[in-house]
């Protein structure tokens, strides 16, 4: 490291003196403690610490553990996806651009250009010959493979239109059809390749922050800021049900993250007060209330895990019974739940803000991957609460994260403007 470097006794630099802060000579002595600091001049040499004293830089490039990395962006990486099959990931960012690039060797494959705004989300479609990049600029263009030999050639094939601000963006888990949630209180359905557009949604009354296709792919779940859930049929614009705000019973406040369980029948919602409902999909009313969270924190994340073997207890035995779900908060926290009784199995705990919550394909979906603003990402069994594998190499907080498709690897997207590449286990 370069402050060894300049540990040197015989070093001078006659006119560096005068600059030096004596708060990074403290620094410098509560890192490396053990060191004889007898004469002044050492001191001061020890508190210059290289080019840019021992600031946190040291630290976090020593505490990197990453397999990978794409500084390409120029700006904040607000979304990362990955491909289904291939080892490709697709990032968007503030600088106003989406990339497709290989995370295996960290190369750029293709520049997805024409935002005039910051790109806030990517996602590849099902069969992973399309990739949508959404922004705040309104637009949301497609991209499609060229060719069936590999996946390194994309052409631009269309540019959809609607939205104001795109929020998020979902493809359908079977076909080509785009689902984008707005700024502006309308969700957009898209039929690809042709862009034509199927179905635009009205009944929210706020940003619609969040939404998604139920995993079976026949229904379709929104969410606004106002508090207001919607399930609708993607072939009708009137909604099958719609929970608001003035129902006491699910009051949330503003809808900040919403999860399907695999079978279609349980949705769980939370909201900007910490606040967890779990919604009957087939009755269309809350059936449990989850309290976890601080009331002054929001909760941003939600997912589904699967406690396989004996550990699992009723959960696997029951699985209609909605299973196990972790909810991610503001809070730092992360609470896996059994939806079965309603209560709180376990908590697990970063020192910041989660971001992200990821479930790993079986046979380990009873692993989960939390992302968070304390620049880390963690590995945990949930099944036991315990910690798996802590991944560093941020120097921001972690905006987003994705899986490879085995689960295997990690992507995450930083409010530093690099990706970077992890083992999950």
């Amino acid at each position: 490291m370069a402050s060894e470097e300049v540990r040197d006794e015989n070093y001078e630099d006659p006119g560096e003196e005068e600059f030096i802060d004596p708060n990074d000579v403290y620094i410098e002595v509560a890192e490396d403690g053990d060191l004889p600091m007898e004469e002044e001049g050492d001191e001061i040499l020890e508190g210059m610490g290289g080019e840019g004293g021992p600031g946190p830089e040291d630290e976090i490039v020593w505490e990197d553990n990453s397999m990978q990395h794409f500084p390409t962006h120029n700006g904040s990486v607000f979304a990362i996806t990955t491909h289904p099959s291939a080892t490709l990931a697709a990032s968007g960012g503030e600088d106003d651009l989406g990339y497709i690039w290989d995370y295996t060797t960290g190369d750029e494959v293709v520049k997805l250009t024409g935002h005039t705004d910051s790109v806030t989300c990517t996602a590849f479609s099902a069969d992973g010959e399309m990739i949508a990049t959404g922004g705040m600029d309104g637009k949301v263009r497609i991209w499609r493979r060229v060719g069936k030999e590999n996946w390194k050639t994309w052409e631009f094939l269309t540019e959809l239109q609607g939205p104001d601000e795109v929020m998020w963006l979902r493809w359908h888990p079977k076909g080509s059809v785009l689902l984008a949630g707005s700024n502006d209180t309308t969700v957009w359905l898209w039929q690809l390749p042709s862009g034509n557009t199927m179905q635009v949604f009205a009944g929210h009354t706020g940003p619609v922050q969040c939404g998604d296709f139920t995993p079976d792919g026949k229904r379709i779940l929104t969410a606004d800021a106002e508090g207001t859930l919607i399930f609708w049929d993607p072939r009708s614009p009137t909604p099958l049900f719609k929970l608001t705000a003035e129902d006491a019973r699910f009051d949330v406040e503003g809808i900040t993250a919403i999860g399907v369980n695999p079978a279609s029948t349980l949705a769980v919602v939370g909201g900007t007060t910490g606040s967890v409902r779990v919604v009957s999909l087939s009755k269309g009313e809350v059936v449990g209330a989850l309290g976890g969270h601080g009331e002054a924190d929001s909760v941003e994340a939600v997912a589904f895990v699967e406690l396989t073997g004996a550990a699992a207890g009723s959960a696997a035995a029951a699985p209609s019974s909605g299973g196990i779900v972790a909810t991610g908060g503001t809070d730092g926290k992360v609470c896996i739940w059994d939806l079965s009784t309603m209560r709180l199995r376990a908590t697990l705990q970063h020192e910041d803000a989660v971001t992200g919550l990821l479930r790993l394909p079986a046979p380990k979906a009873h692993l989960l991957v939390s992302s968070s603003a304390d620049k880390t990402l963690r590995t945990w069994d949930a099944r036991t609460g315990t910690l798996v594998r802590e991944n560093k190499g941020h120097q921001g907080p972690v905006l987003g994260a994705a899986l490879s498709s085995d689960g295997t690897v990690v992507v995450s997207a930083g409010d530093d403007g690099v990706c970077l590449v992890f083992p999950t286990e």
